[in-house]
């Protein structure tokens, strides 16, 4: 697709996706040295400076590198690196399913890994989240139980399964705020789930991988369902 002159907002922006399509499309290939600096500015009908943050970007993205005294070259058709992407827009259902897997392998792992220090941290989670249910206030209520799933998942000490979880957290924080002000979760119970969370911990404390993992499966579950409800 050849290439054109850009509106007068977020340059950078645009710049970024137009240059991104060229390589999307196929019209760059892998492989490409990209044309100068000057010649897309020219081309885009924008400055050099805002040409080099959108080559910075797509650097960062994976798609473009830079090789001293050569160029700008792709090296990758598609984004490797699009995966916060892809989580912000997804559907909070499908981020469910796949926490679900990955959760429930991670907290039989922190039974058999977890230490006096992730115990007690799980406790002082709980005893937070207890807190935040007496305080009446929804959007402390939710962060208190993610920061609990978060300690769980913690207690398995595997740096990859930290990583994943952290990048899944601020989709089902915003999906479980949703979730407890559309369905008024807490008008009923305002500590929602208390026991299943207290007894997840116990498992752990206990080092019962097989237990901890169907209490958690099954906590899930039933807001996985709640989650389809509220959006069909």
């Amino acid at each position: 697709m050849p290439l054109g002159a850009l509106r007068p907002t977020p340059l950078v922006e645009q710049a970024t996706r137009r240059l991104r399509e060229q390589i999307t499309s196929g019209e760059w290939p892998v492989g490409t040295r990209l044309p100068g600096e000057t010649t897309l500015a020219a081309t885009l009908g924008v400055g050099r400076s805002t040409v080099r943050e959108a080559l910075r970007a797509l650097a960062g993205a994976g798609l473009v590198q830079s090789r001293q005294g050569a160029g700008v070259f792709v090296i990758a058709a598609e984004s490797p690196r699009d995966w916060p992407d892809t989580l912000r827009r997804a559907a909070v259902g499908d981020v469910y399913e796949v926490r679900m897997l990955m959760e429930v392998q991670a907290v039989r792992l922190a039974a058999h890994r977890r230490t006096d220090a992730d115990v007690a941290a799980l406790r002082a989670a709980l005893a937070g989240r207890r807190s935040a249910a007496a305080g009446g206030d929804d959007v402390a209520f939710v962060d208190a139980d993610v920061a609990l799933h978060v300690a769980v998942v913690a207690a398995a000490h595997n740096p990859v399964l930290d990583g994943l979880f952290a990048e899944f957290v601020p989709v089902l924080r915003r999906g479980l705020i949703e979730l407890v002000d559309l369905l008024g979760l807490r008008a009923a119970q305002v500590n929602h789930g208390d026991a299943a969370h207290a007894a997840l911990v116990d498992a752990v404390a206990a080092a019962d991988g097989e237990r901890a993992g169907a209490i958690l499966r099954a906590e899930l579950d039933e807001t996985l369902t709640l989650l389809r409800q509220a959006t069909t």
